[in-house]
């Protein structure tokens, strides 16, 4: 029996997503954090590109580890808003602690 899918999961990627990912509940906090990153990238962009991107997404951001990324400093984050590799970033650092806002006040592009 074929599996039926969505019309928007026509490549290998969607499709594993679709699959494996696509409506499935999640309730681990850093899949959580991974998920509303990559959401927020995509704006704009197709969530094919997002999925192309998504190893590189993990490797800038320490593997979605909200404990990791409250400490970016500025420096890092600066870093992050020029990485090529990951496109329309809105730096998450300092979102996990009281006040919000990355460290070391605001970042520009």
């Amino acid at each position: 029996m074929d599996k039926r899918r969505c019309a928007w999961a026509r490549g290998a990627l969607e499709i594993r997503y679709h699959d494996r990912e696509w409506g499935v509940p999640l309730h681990h906090d850093r899949r959580l954090f991974e998920l509303l990153i990559l959401e927020g990238a995509q704006a704009g962009l197709s969530w094919s590109t997002i999925l192309r991107k998504r190893p590189a997404y993990r490797k800038a951001f320490d593997r979605f580890d909200p404990s990791k990324i409250v400490r970016y400093s500025a420096a890092r984050v600066r870093r992050l808003m020029n990485d090529a590799g990951i496109p329309h970033i809105a730096a998450p650092a300092g979102g996990g602690r009281a006040g919000g806002g990355p460290p070391g006040g605001e970042i520009e592009r």
